[in-house]
């Protein structure tokens, strides 16, 4: 699994001019999901996205986690998080999972997310030609892979 934090104060989907999830302060998450992903992954991964301190405490350093600032999650399926690139212009995308693997994996991550954070994680609609918008904070941008765990 693959995922990009960013800090947001302000994030909306838009599905079909419908918006499907907004947030202020917080996290949009956009995840990717590749066939070899586990449970042991997505729990990993819940973990340290409700855990990544890169809100700011009284002194403007980035000490505080999510709940630490009341914050929310905008959480994002993006298979392209797994494109590859070494060949051509053209990005392939074998590495992502189909749907069946990763639907099932992708609402595992929010009802964890949610448990986590004790509320609500807003999302968009997974496979859905989603339109994002963000208003980044920091600007801060992490990318977090379960695949380099240490």
């Amino acid at each position: 699994m693959r995922a990009v934090l960013q800090r947001v104060t302000a994030a909306s989907c838009t599905v079909d001019g419908d918006i499907t999830g907004a947030i202020e302060s917080g996290f949009l998450v956009l995840l990717g999901i590749e066939d070899a992903d586990t449970v042991e992954d997505l729990e990993w991964l819940a973990q340290k996205i409700i855990g990544m301190r890169v809100f700011s405490d009284e002194s403007g350093l980035m000490n505080k986690a999510l709940a630490d600032v009341g914050g929310d999650i905008l959480l994002i399926s993006q298979f392209t998080l797994f494109a590859s690139t070494k060949k051509g212009n053209r990005p392939g995308f074998t590495k992502a999972a189909r749907p069946d693997v990763a639907i099932p994996l992708y609402e595992k991550m929010i009802d964890k997310l949610s448990a986590l954070l004790g509320k609500k994680v807003e999302t968009g609609i997974f496979g859905a030609d989603m339109k994002i918008a963000l208003l980044n904070d920091g600007p801060v941008t992490i990318i977090i892979d379960t695949k380099n765990k240490e």
